[in-house]
């Protein structure tokens, strides 16, 4: 059995698998954002449907995700992570050559599979498989890595764009996907053996479960799922919701572009300071933070940069909490498992809600929008603080 001595430095392991991290979700998640303009210009697609790509991609990284879970779980992260790298490449090259919107939405197929195998819930599990309980720093240092995405991707494929076009710039994207972010998950993920303690885990009698188990881990997965959606509502329409508060446009991108900081900010303080606690405090003052900005938010206070600042810093967290509060609460040994059934329900509201978030805005305004994502926001303080009572017999940590 190869204990962590024998593993690459795990400095260096977090860092091989950051920087795939930023490529993985500046070529998916963040793509429009650039892309979106140069592509409808040259082909005449609706906009709708090009930024669409992205929900399409999130929702076959949704369904496949507890099939990424077991896979991780019997095989280890390698071979998951390789073919992510392997799909978001065929993706790129195929959005690139795409001579018709049904080729391009085909294309996203592809990258979907790229997100579902290689993206964070996919890492964190494989990182618990490797390293085990003490995976959460892993899993910490890493999103730290995944909130430079936008930071980099973006005026990389701006100029990109600028040079050689969006279609070569696909296929530069395809590129690095092959070139730098394959042999660095190659160089991560060495080979296929769970952590010692993971494995004893496995070969013992089996764990007596959590009381009221299925309960707290549909309670999870509610929790997990609301937050992606409230995110993604916000991240999507946040330029909107700031110039219906009375903000021009430049003042408002001014203001928006504190969501990344923020967002790492607040990462970096729960890595230094994140393991003098339980995960269950990370997550539960993460939903305190997402819910205290929106009704600074929706009461449009006359620092809206501190709505903006506390929203941010809450959702980067929530990033965390998602690895690390199952991690804490079910064990490594089943971790790899239920991280790809918890990601199922998210992945998939994460993928519909800003269409969701469109459709409110233009039949109820931007206000009250704001002001059911605020409600949503503290059901989900509600329901995340009832972790509590569901888990405190076996966790008397918390």
């Amino acid at each position: 059995m190869q204990h962590d001595h024998e593993r690459p430095d795990r400095r260096l392991v977090i860092a091989a698998l950051g920087i795939a991290q930023i490529l993985g979700w500046g070529t998916s998640f963040y793509f429009p954002a650039v892309f979106a303009a140069p592509i409808q210009h040259d082909t005449g697609w609706a906009l709708e449907w090009i930024v669409g790509g992205t929900s399409l991609g999130l929702l076959v990284a949704g369904l496949i995700s507890p099939k990424v879970g077991r896979l991780v779980d019997a095989h280890g992260g390698r071979p998951v992570l390789l073919a992510s790298s392997l799909f978001y490449a065929a993706g790129l090259v195929l959005v690139g050559l795409a001579p018709a919107l049904p080729i391009y939405l085909a294309a996203w197929v592809l990258i979907g599979l790229g997100m579902g195998t290689g993206l964070y819930d996919a890492v964190f599990a494989a990182l618990g498989r490797m390293y085990g309980s003490s995976a959460r720093s892993a899993i910490a240092s890493l999103t730290l890595f995944g909130g430079f995405a936008s930071t980099v991707c973006w005026p990389l494929s701006a100029l990109m764009i600028d040079a050689f076009g969006w279609r070569n710039a696909c296929f530069a994207y395809a590129g690095l996907h092959l070139l730098l972010a394959l042999p660095l998950q190659m160089f991560a993920m060495r080979d296929g053996k769970p952590h010692p303690t993971v494995a004893a885990a496995r070969d013992s009698v089996a764990a007596p479960k959590l009381p009221h188990e299925g309960l707290l881990l549909a309670l999870l997965a509610t929790v997990l799922s609301l937050a992606a959606g409230i995110g993604s509502i916000v991240v999507v329409h946040l330029l909107i919701f700031l110039r219906a508060r009375g903000f021009d446009a430049a003042s408002a991108v001014a203001l928006g572009t504190l969501f990344g900081p923020a967002q790492v900010g607040a990462r970096v303080i729960e890595r230094v300071f994140g393991g003098r606690y339980h995960p269950f405090w990370t997550m539960l003052g993460a939903c305190a933070l997402m819910a205290l900005g929106l009704i600074l938010l929706t009461l449009n206070v006359p620092v809206l940069a501190l709505a903006i600042l506390l929203y941010g810093g809450g959702y980067g967290v929530t990033w965390i909490g998602r690895g690390t509060l199952p991690l804490a609460l079910f064990g490594p040994a089943r971790f790899p498992r239920l991280m790809g059934k918890l990601a199922f329900p998210s992945l998939i509201v994460q993928a519909l809600a800003p269409s969701a978030g469109a459709y409110l805005i233009e039949t109820t305004g931007t206000g009250a929008t704001l002001g059911l994502l605020t409600g949503l926001a503290l059901i989900n303080l509600l329901l995340i603080g009832l972790v509590w009572p569901l888990s405190r017999r076996t966790e008397p940590s918390l």
